[in-house]
């Protein structure tokens, strides 16, 4: 679980650590990953590049050099990476061999990591980083071998997200009305994907701007697209329901926060919400609902379900409309 590379506090795990030992040699079970490129969770790259302007680069670097890993300290999130096996140890169970080209498919808040180029080729204007330096993977760490099929950029964005839409498809039954709030985003496309395949009867996605609207209308993965500012809880009540709701489920992607207590009102009583933002508020979420006398099953999104990065590739491969939505992103 790599507990011996926490340098302080002792007693914690890697993700809550404040700083790890990201040096390069390897202790039994461990994997080093030759860095190419690192991928930041959307509300964390939204928040660094809000505060922080042009010196974003500057933050992430002094982040990495303090933490010895990638942890936000004020989303509290990551991301995750691509890079090239460099060593396995034998007692590593996790079948990787040097040379593959894998994304990691746990968070950079409990990864070592460091980086040796200054991040130079980065403009810090995308969640997307060129780099360059290592990281480690523990035993219980997971990782997936990319694809040939998919350039590398596009697989390490579905892969960024890709618990996503496995909780999604886990949770809707034959018959239901989802609403995915931010569905024009990675993973709001990815959920609502899954979710018509898991045979949902209408899908109701949300978007704050006539541009996302547009974008997602074209894409042809949701029954009915509203546009809704997702802070304004009465707002987008009132739209998911003009729109066929309240949900049976709504899932919220979006990478803002405020938007707990309007995604509750926009389910109905004995339904189900699903956080996927690291931007939620999990106390506001359940005091609003304490609040609002809302009878909800509120669910936080985890990263991982088996299989949950070759569903999301299968869902990017046989949906164009959610591959044109990504390729759209990263153009």
């Amino acid at each position: 679980m790599g507990l011996h590379r926490v340098v302080a506090p002792s007693g914690v795990l890697p993700q809550g650590a404040e700083r790890l030992d990201a040096s390069p040699e390897l202790w039994p079970g461990e994997v080093r990953i030759r860095v190419e490129r690192l991928n930041l969770d959307a509300a964390s790259f939204r928040q660094l590049s809000d505060e922080h302007g042009d010196a974003v680069r500057a933050e992430v670097l002094a982040i990495i050099e303090a933490r010895g890993k990638m942890h936000n300290p004020v989303t509290g999130s990551g991301g995750m990476l691509v890079g090239v096996v460099d060593e396995v140890t034998p007692e590593s169970p996790l079948g990787l061999k040097p040379g593959d080209r894998v994304a990691t498919l746990v968070s950079l808040t409990l990864t070592p990591l460091r980086i040796t180029d200054g991040l130079a080729r980065w403009d810090g204007r995308s969640e997307q980083v060129p780099a360059e330096g290592h990281a480690i993977l523990f035993a219980r760490s997971i990782a997936a071998v990319l694809p040939d099929d998919l350039p590398v950029p596009l697989a390490l964005s579905v892969m960024d997200v890709c618990g996503a839409p496995a909780l999604t498809q886990r949770v809707v039954t034959p018959g239901s009305v989802v609403a995915v709030i931010g569905a024009a985003g990675k993973s709001g496309s990815l959920s609502l994907a899954a979710a018509r395949r898991a045979g949902a009867a209408r899908l109701i996605g949300v978007v704050p701007h006539a541009r996302d609207a547009g974008t997602l209308t074209a894409a042809g993965l949701a029954d009915e697209v509203v546009i809704a500012d997702a802070r304004d809880p009465v707002a987008l009540a009132a739209a998911v329901s003009q729109a066929g709701g309240p949900a049976d489920v709504t899932v919220v992607c979006v990478d803002v926060p405020g938007c707990e207590h309007g995604s509750i009102l926009a389910t109905r009583d004995g339904g189900t919400v699903i956080f996927f933002s690291m931007a939620t508020s999990f106390s506001a979420a359940a005091l609003g609902a304490e609040g609002l006398a809302a009878d909800v099953t509120m669910l936080v999104g985890n990263g991982y379900a088996p299989g949950h990065a070759d569903l999301a590739l299968d869902l990017l491969r046989s949906e164009p409309g959610v591959r044109g939505l990504f390729e759209g992103r990263l153009a």
